[in-house]
């Protein structure tokens, strides 16, 4: 059995509202669905995320029951209009969410001025990360230099397309993770990243955390073993397990 902390996926609960967006709307995936999937995979799953994808919109309701059946060292990670209350972010918090996430890839968008406060006023309130799933690729000075001014920030799905390395490496060396995750979505190829891990890996061991983005929605192709094995191919053993569940347990539950 491979132990991961999955830092990253979706629970699609058939008892609670989706909303489309640009034209999709994805396949019930419910925690029996997650848990199963993965046990038949023979991966153990220590803890995680999970995420609010673009089709969840500003709906907060799975969260409760989706976290509950999960059970420990398991969070939740939102997106939020940005008039929420004070006091609804509390709320939110005693649920078992953790972080919230600005989605700039599926047309969720908000100003960098608005992702600057409330990304500030959530963690000045009860610690919370954020997560940004964009295009690192084509972000432009002023949308860069808000992402290294954010408090506790991390980056999703590796930021998606193909970007010059030493960008991401003036990332991991600010102490902004990286997501592994969503090999079948992202734009680089499965030997590119092989070659990416272990660049990234030694300018910051914490850098790289894993994530099985499960059901892959959208992506050309599904999360499975292979990709663990490609992680594993590439890096030792300590350096697997940071990466696996030590860096994301690190992240989200310290």
């Amino acid at each position: 059995m491979q132990k991961i902390f999955d830092s990253h996926f979706h629970i699609i609960d058939p008892e609670f509202p989706l909303k489309e967006n640009q034209g999709f709307i994805p396949d019930y995936f419910t925690v029996d669905d997650y848990l199963k999937e993965l046990k038949e995979m023979s991966v153990e799953v220590t803890g995680g995320a999970v995420v609010s994808g673009s089709y969840q919109g500003y709906y907060q309701e799975y969260f409760k029951e989706a976290i509950s059946e999960l059970g420990n060292n398991f969070v939740g990670i939102t997106q939020l209009p940005i008039d929420t209350t004070d006091e609804d972010i509390l709320k939110l918090n005693n649920v078992g969410i953790k972080g919230i996430r600005f989605n700039l890839y599926r047309g969720l968008s908000s100003s960098p001025q608005e992702i600057k406060e409330l990304s500030e006023r959530v963690y000045k309130l009860c610690g919370w990360k954020t997560e940004l799933y964009l295009n690192l690729q084509a972000i432009d000075e002023d949308l860069e230099k808000l992402i290294f001014a954010l408090p506790k920030v991390s980056i999703d799905h590796l930021g998606m397309h193909e970007c010059p390395t030493d960008k991401l490496k003036k990332i991991v060396n600010a102490d902004i993770p990286i997501r592994l995750t969503g090999f079948g979505r992202i734009g680089y190829e499965r030997d590119e990243i092989k070659e990416l891990i272990p660049i990234l890996y030694s300018e910051n061991p914490s850098s790289l955390i894993f994530g099985s983005d499960l059901p892959s929605t959208r992506a050309k192709y599904r999360f499975s073993y292979d990709d663990i094995k490609l992680v594993k191919e590439t890096i030792g053993k300590e350096a697997q397990d940071r990466i696996f569940f030590q860096n994301g347990e690190s992240w989200y539950l310290d």
